[in-house]
């Protein structure tokens, strides 16, 4: 059993493992392959060790049990490195409470300890290709209740991590005909099922970690479906509300990252006779970054006090996505600007923080998608 730490001084503990242990692998962890799984390993072997595992996870489900409001600091420093939450075991937190939540006795029995204690990997097979990921009545797998049995057909892709978890949660269409609401099922497929295949990775922005599937007549027990069948977009509604604030509090630990390193070389580095520091251009960069970093952290903490209170979350979560996936991009590609030609190249973190930035006005819903779900709800 690991040692518990105390509360007090936790974000003290969380912050030296990111700063001590997991960014200074980031290099062998971005190689992938062996050597960066052996890596990563290493490094959840040792939080465990340490007592940072899964911080947010239920206790009974092997994590902390802090709640939302207690996680949200720990959840910006754990993202000041992308690889921060799978680390430190809080990425877990979506497919756990999923399954915990909505999953059959056997569904939590097969997946869900396995899971929780690193040994069995989730991933989330949503989007198709050729497919408007904003716009799910467009999908196209299907999955048909066969006896006993599910049978799916169908195509996804950017689903993370396919070539390595052990099951992958899939949404499809089991209801042909019906209202879209309620047309939907969350599958959950072991992914060596007869069917199962990753057709190839995706590099998103030079970087890997998504992959497209396919399920060719892969048949599940009927009792891995998620919740009632024809209720799936209400559990993706749920998902999605937590993940995207989860996203924002990661996305703001490293526009922090980024906005850290700009004021560490403004004032170390010397151009025309004197620190850049006193470049007056350069204190509109140095201002705005910090007022968006300070605006997108106040709604994203509004987002939490919603989805801590219950209640329609929709406009607060939606708000903060789109600030806070904005303001990672302004203040990473701010931060590239003062580190000139340097800043584009991998001597630096930056270009790992500008992929992220730029996935993070796409990923779990572009944009314009919030903007106008948000503006529909205010006008009504």
């Amino acid at each position: 059993m690991t040692e518990t730490l105390p509360r007090t001084g936790l974000a003290a503990h969380v912050h030296a493992f990111v700063a001590d242990r997991i960014i200074p692998a980031e290099t062998l962890l971005l190689t992938g392959g062996e050597a960066g799984a052996r890596a990563m390993r290493a490094l959840q072997d040792e939080a465990r060790q340490g007592g940072l595992w899964a911080l947010p996870l239920p206790v009974r489900l092997g994590g902390h049990g802090l709640d939302l409001r207690t996680y949200a600091p720990l959840a910006e420093i754990e993202g000041c490195s992308d690889f921060g939450p799978t680390a430190l075991g809080s990425d877990l937190i979506l497919d756990a409470l999923m399954l915990d939540r909505h999953g059959s006795t056997t569904v939590r029995d097969r997946y869900l300890a396995p899971m929780t204690s690193g040994a069995g990997g989730p991933s989330f097979a949503m989007t198709e290709p050729g497919i408007a990921g904003s716009d799910p009545s467009g999908l196209g797998t299907t999955a048909i209740l066969d006896g006993d049995a599910w049978r799916i057909t169908g195509r996804k892709w950017f689903t993370s991590r396919a070539a390595t978890a052990a099951f992958t949660t899939v949404v499809c269409r089991t209801h042909a005909g019906t209202d879209n609401r309620n047309a939907f099922s969350m599958l959950v497929v072991p992914t060596d099922s007869p069917g199962y295949r990753v057709v190839r990775e995706l590099p998103v922005l030079g970087s890997g970690g998504q992959y497209e599937i396919s399920l060719d007549d892969v048949r599940v027990p009927a009792d891995h479906v998620l919740g009632e069948p024809g209720q799936g977009l209400r559990i993706i509604g749920e998902r999605l509300a937590l993940g995207r604030t989860l996203r924002c509090l990661r996305w703001l630990g490293q526009a922090q990252r980024a906005y850290d390193l700009m004021l560490a070389r403004l004032t170390t580095r010397h151009a025309h006779g004197g620190p850049l520091a006193e470049q007056q251009l350069l204190h509109g960069l140095v201002f705005d970054s910090h007022a968006d970093i300070a605006a997108a952290r106040a709604l994203t903490h509004a987002a939490v006090d919603a989805l801590a209170n219950g209640g329609d979350t929709r406009i607060a979560v939606g708000t903060a996505k789109v600030v806070t996936a904005r303001a990672l991009h302004a203040v990473v590609d701010r931060a590239i600007q003062v580190h000139g030609a340097e800043g584009l190249t991998d001597d630096t973190p930056l270009p790992m923080l500008a992929r992220t930035a730029r996935a993070a006005r796409i990923l779990d819903g572009p944009d314009e998608l919030h903007i106008t779900t948000v503006a529909r709800r205010l006008l009504s």
